[in-house]
């Protein structure tokens, strides 16, 4: 074992202190915010060097690495969707770090490359996505990110003949492409200032239109709000181009919904629903009137038909009225509603007419995970894809008017499902709440307690965490591992009201739902707190950061990922802003500051304690979660931290928050938390 005692970069302190209403904190690690300074990156290269070469030690890391090679080489493909005469779908055929995407005439015809972005940058780094095509099917836009940032590039290609038109759009970042006419709608911000693309805090969103073949600096400014610089505007059309849609948030809590009939000269926005309290969500026109599925009395949704001229809530039409369970989405295919709803976080999916009637339940393989059933309205035949833990994503076919699915694509892995047993069970946490959390180890193993286990979890943004396939998991249950995902509260599983029980002060709640699945995993003796580890990204890295500091005595090893570990200072970057209606605010709200200072994971940190062993993740491109939250944690741990445990900080270059990541580095870092984990827990590996 690699124990002997790990030499830290020096990290130097300044006199900074802040005053929260009457609160002094202290901020001495504040110049790591400054990404860009020759500090700091001296600093993150002596950090890599510690990182690295401990890494180098691990005698099997290389045999890791080899074995998520061979388990990531295999086809992988995206669900097909129809344009004109071609189907558009993506395809990794199996090491590519990008995935390709293709058209074919017909399900029968051959697949020809329609946009590969492998060919666009030497190492993989840049990502692309299609956005949306044009009614007459002639064209699809397509957003192009690079090296993992959320900025985009929005371009235009001509479907028949695969070749871009001159198009190009800049600064644009959470938007879609609203076709309508001869040009398309889109959301985008104001050029940041040299050196400050990846910091600087994002403020009035604005919506253009874009006509083809003119350059960006002559499209239309749509709409705009220059009272509030911190909201978001996304712009979205019906499937018939009739209406404008304009989706407006003040954060990601609830949002109000603009609509302007097109066919209307001179026609102005109208409220179709007003306020931020709620989640709406247009799904398309009937007839005049809008099908919004809501949260609007009713928290596990509904879905209503507003008529744009008397949009007051007594005047709504419920088309399929609130269950039991969550309605998680509707989408419109082949003349049809396709409501897929969440029965203890897996997927049950019923066609509907447009009128309510239901016509039947979709039959789906196995306890999992449905997405898709999305086409336009003169469709037969659609597609679904399907997963769960030991279910690798496939493709289904599935002809609207029979009913049947039939696999489409099935992927070939190199591993026997059948080898791997996974299960749901329900734990109670503190307050005595029923949480869900799904286990999957390899049939057979002993629980006996000295199984090394990788717990997950997220728990924030109503985000759904449902069962899937991962290759990189096999390789931990291969090794006799267990892989456990907690379905946390904060998140949307059981509708808003879970939501609600794990945000702003509620918050603690998330932590103690993790805690809680620790001991249950304990006290089952599928581990033991000397082999038990921890894992989550983004407002994920949040919850390990938050629960390694409550309770370091309770795992062995945490792996805080593009975390969100600074509660006091998140909402001064980039998007940050967005996430105070989650978390709240340190500088707005004095109840507010006091929750986030006692769980804020930078700001519990404790001279003097042994923290578990620790390898922090964070990437040079994350302007999401900028790095300076990770960056400043990790020097504080390494301050704080005494005992023979490693706590380290991987930070990996060209890469962002995760989306667009190539396979290389996945399989990289995968390959390094996965020797981390194995090497700290004292796991035999084979």
């Amino acid at each position: 074992m690699l124990q002997a005692q790990i030499t830290y970069p020096e990290t130097k302190k300044v006199a900074q202190v802040d005053d929260y209403f009457g609160t002094k904190v202290e901020d001495p690690y504040r110049w790591l915010e400054d990404d860009n300074s020759p500090q700091t990156k001296d600093w993150v290269t002596a950090q890599n060097k510690v990182t690295f070469d401990y890494l180098a030690q691990i005698p099997y890391r290389e045999k890791i690495k080899n074995r998520l090679t061979q388990l990531y080489n295999y086809e992988r493909f995206g669900i097909p969707f129809k344009v004109g005469d071609y189907y558009l779908f993506s395809k990794n055929d199996g090491l590519q770090n990008q995935a390709v995407y293709y058209r074919q005439k017909g399900l029968d015809g051959t697949p020809e490359v329609f946009l590969d972005p492998n060919a666009m940058s030497k190492d993989g780094t840049t990502s692309i996505g299609l956005a949306g095509y044009s009614k007459d099917k002639k064209y699809i836009g397509y957003t192009l990110s690079k090296a993992g940032s959320d900025w985009q590039e929005i371009y235009v290609r001509e479907v028949a003949a695969g070749k871009d038109l001159k198009d190009k759009l800049e600064w644009v970042k959470f938007s879609g492409v609203a076709w309508h006419g001869n040009g398309f709608y889109y959301s985008r911000y104001d050029a940041p200032e040299p050196g400050k693309e990846l910091s600087k805090t994002n403020e009035y969103q604005k919506i253009f239109y874009h006509k083809l073949g003119t350059p960006q600096n002559e499209d239309v400014l749509v709409y705009e709000d220059k009272e509030h610089p911190l909201r978001y505007f996304g712009a979205g059309t019906t499937e018939d181009e009739r209406f404008l849609i304009i989706d407006m948030s003040e954060g990601t809590d609830g949002n109000q919904i603009m609509v302007k009939d097109l066919t209307v000269k001179d026609a102005k926005f109208d409220f179709l629903i007003i306020g931020f309290n709620n989640h709406n969500s247009v799904i398309d026109n009937v007839g005049g009137k809008i099908l919004v599925m809501t949260d609007v009395d009713a928290p596990n949704y509904r879905l209503v038909l507003v008529d744009p001229k008397k949009p007051d809530k007594k005047n709504w039409k419920t088309i399929i009225p609130e269950k039991g369970e969550l309605l998680q989405s509707v989408s419109t295919a082949g003349g049809y509603l396709f409501a897929t709803y969440l029965k203890d976080v897996t997927s049950q999916v019923y066609q509907y007419r447009f009128d309510g009637t239901l016509v039947r339940q979709i039959e789906l393989p196995t306890v999992g995970t449905a997405s898709g059933f999305s086409a336009t309205k003169d469709e037969k035949e659609i597609f679904f894809g399907f997963t769960s833990i030991n279910y690798p994503y496939t493709i289904f076919k599935f002809e609207v008017e029979k009913g049947k699915p039939s696999v489409y694509k099935k992927p070939k892995v190199d591993f026997n499902p059948e080898d791997f047993v996974v299960k749901q069970v329900f734990f109670t946490s503190k307050d005595g709440t029923k949480v869900p959390m799904f286990i999957a180890h390899k049939k057979g193993i002993e629980l006996n307690g000295e199984n090394t286990t990788l717990l997950y979890g997220y728990g924030g943004f109503s985000v759904n965490i449902q069962p899937s396939f991962s290759a990189a998991n096999i390789v931990l249950m291969e090794n006799g591992g267990v892989y456990a995902i907690a379905t946390l509260r904060g998140g949307g599983e059981y509708g808003e009201n879970w939501h609600k029980n794990g945000m702003l002060l509620n918050k603690q709640n998330v932590f103690d739902d993790f805690i809680g699945a620790a001991e249950y995993l304990i006290k089952e003796k599928y581990t033991s707190p000397g082999k038990l580890g921890i894992e989550g990204r983004s407002n994920g890295g949040l919850l390990v950061g938050a629960c390694m500091t409550q309770r370091p005595d309770l795992f062995k090893v945490a792996f805080p990922g593009v975390g969100v570990m600074d509660m006091l200072r998140f909402q001064k970057f980039t998007v940050g802003w967005g996430w105070v209606d989650e978390y709240g605010s340190s500088e707005a709200n004095a109840e507010q500051f006091k929750n986030l200072y006692g769980f804020s994971p930078l700001h519990n940190l404790k001279p003097g304690t042994a923290y578990p062993a620790t390898m922090v993740t964070t990437a040079d491109h994350d302007d999401r979660v900028v790095p300076a939250h990770s960056f400043k944690f990790a020097a504080a741990l390494q301050a704080c931290h005494q005992g023979q445990n490693p706590v380290l900080i991987r930070i990996e270059t060209n890469a962002g928050h995760g989306a667009g990541k190539s396979l290389t580095k996945i399989i990289d870092e995968r390959a390094d938390l996965w020797s981390f984990l194995f090497y700290n827990t004292g796991a035999k590996i084979e």
